[in-house]
């Protein structure tokens, strides 16, 4: 059994001319993570590896919830594969995720992380929000051969507010 915990980025800024790789988190992207992160430290979730877009409001994200789990920013793997809006290069870098890694949680971008847990999993998501979380469990232990799953568990912000 395979498993992949998918998180949006906290909602970011458009407030400044940056480029979009470096748009930061806003207040409420920062408060969002915090939330989440407190919430999923009570999912005992214990990834073996956990990988992030390298855009700004991603890796923000990533580390406000690590600090949170308990996983140590130090090991987390950066991935340009992750920066990416429709779904196949994600679904490509989940492919070839090396066989021994069983659970992992991946920080990144809609529309990618909608389409993928709509196609590979149990429930319709109309859309991922902000800082949403949505956990899949693939009935596999080959990465490369992943079908369609179960949506294990959904956590968005709202619920917590």
């Amino acid at each position: 059994m395979k498993h992949v915990i998918f998180i949006r980025h906290g909602k970011s800024s458009w407030d400044y001319d940056f480029a979009d790789d470096l748009r930061p988190l806003k207040k409420r992207g920062v408060e969002d993570g915090k939330l989440i992160g407190e919430t999923l430290a009570t999912w005992n979730i214990k990834p073996d590896a956990i990988f992030s877009s390298p855009a700004k409001r991603a890796y923000s994200t990533c580390e406000i919830i690590c600090e949170k789990i308990g996983f140590d920013i130090d090991n987390v793997e950066i991935s340009d594969l992750l920066y990416d809006f429709d779904g196949k290069l994600v679904l490509n870098f989940i492919k070839n995720i090396e066989e021994d890694i069983d659970t992992v949680i991946l920080f990144g971008h809609n529309h990618a992380f909608t389409a993928i847990v709509n196609d590979y999993g149990s429930m319709a998501i109309p859309n991922v929000p902000t800082t949403g979380v949505v956990w899949l469990s693939l009935d596999t232990n080959d990465w490369h051969q992943i079908e369609k799953g179960v949506t294990k568990k959904t956590l968005f912000p709202k619920q917590l507010k």
